[in-house]
């Protein structure tokens, strides 16, 4: 006869005493934990998952049965049971940019809290295509992208089968998952506008990819904010490569060495003004006494003595929050509208365009 699967305990394990003979012992169930709550078993189930159907008189009651009897659900019944891995994906490009390193410090923060553990995949190797096949095939209940391009067509077929997916750092137009971003063109825009109000005129653009919004975004603001305020940028003045120190740096000193009188330059972000920052000191120039250098970002490296960076401040980590709750809520309620989340940003007005004091 066979036994009934519910009355089988989640963890066995075998001991030895010490005249070395065995002897099985059986763990804790979730049946003892519902009796000693007054619940089913469905209801511990429910409860232990954060379910919103289960009141929050019942869940405290449960999680105390849960200590008092140290029960510990073992992962692949709860998988079994709630379709579920409780593990997510986070895809992000060059953990040496530590904008990425801050905002995957919030995610696995945010993620650790809900009971879920974190694959992560690199998106400059094949990464993004395996997270995708990695939710397609249920390894994992959910992807985060901090990296996504528009050029995705597997993007778009993972949420053609409502795959619950956020992208943090990204707008793709047109795509229908939930997407948090800063308001990249407005930051574009501030760059121009205090560069023109410190007679700073002749000017460079340093961007990232141009499939990735972040970094054309930022280039259309601030360009179309100079041309229109009088002072475009001359076609040899912008460019655009990846989002990497070296990168940065040689087009830097590309531009050190053009005949235009360069006064200042903008790049994508922090760590491409980074290697501005380094070509300038390479060539015996100063910063900012010949070049002023802005980033955009605001990671905590931009306030160092070494740099004192003047950036566009996003609130990096309050996204990552903000992105891996959403895909909390998207697993849990598929049914929700997808959401656009757009932050502010502020100019930070540091050392590196302005000679100290």
């Amino acid at each position: 006869m066979r036994p009934d699967e519910d009355s089988q305990p989640d963890v066995v394990k075998s001991t030895q005493d010490h005249t070395g003979s065995s002897e099985r012992i059986y763990m804790v169930t979730s049946r003892d934990v519902a009796r000693l709550a007054g619940v089913s078993q469905a209801t511990v189930s429910r409860a232990l998952s954060s379910s919103r159907k289960v009141s929050a008189d019942t869940t405290d009651r449960v999680k105390a049965a849960v200590e008092t009897l140290q029960y510990v659900p073992h992962a692949g019944a709860q998988a079994m049971k709630t379709r579920r891995a409780k593990t997510l994906g986070v895809v992000v490009t060059d953990m040496a940019n530590p904008f990425y390193s801050e905002q995957l410090d919030e995610l696995t923060k945010v993620l650790d809290t809900a009971g879920y553990r974190v694959v992560l995949w690199n998106a400059d190797g094949a990464g993004h295509h395996d997270a995708l096949n990695a939710i397609r095939d249920r390894a994992v209940d959910g992807v985060i992208f901090t990296s996504a391009t528009d050029d995705s067509a597997e993007l778009q077929a993972a949420l053609d089968r409502d795959s619950p997916i956020v992208l943090i750092n990204r707008i793709i137009d047109g795509l229908e998952c939930d997407q948090v971003t800063s308001d990249n063109r407005a930051g574009g825009v501030i760059v121009a506008d205090y560069l023109i109000d410190q007679n700073k005129t002749c000017v460079a653009f340093i961007g990232g990819s141009e499939n990735a919004s972040t970094s054309r975004n930022r280039g259309e603001g601030f360009m179309s904010r100079m041309a229109e305020r009088g002072y475009p940028i001359p076609e040899g003045l912008h460019s655009h490569g990846a989002f990497s120190h070296e990168q940065s740096f040689q087009i830097m000193s590309e531009l050190i060495a053009s005949p235009h009188s360069l006064q200042a330059v903008f790049c994508a972000n922090d760590f491409m003004a980074f290697g501005a920052i380094d070509a300038v000191r390479s060539h015996g120039l100063s910063v900012p006494n010949d070049f002023w250098v802005i980033g955009y970002d605001d990671v905590d490296m931009a306030s160092w003595a070494s740099f004192d960076l003047t950036t566009v401040r996003q609130p990096s980590r309050e996204m990552a929050r903000v992105g891996a709750k959403m895909l909390l809520n998207r697993i849990e309620s598929p049914e929700l509208a997808m959401q656009h989340v757009v932050f502010p940003c502020e100019l930070k007005v540091r050392g590196s365009t302005r000679a100290p004091s």
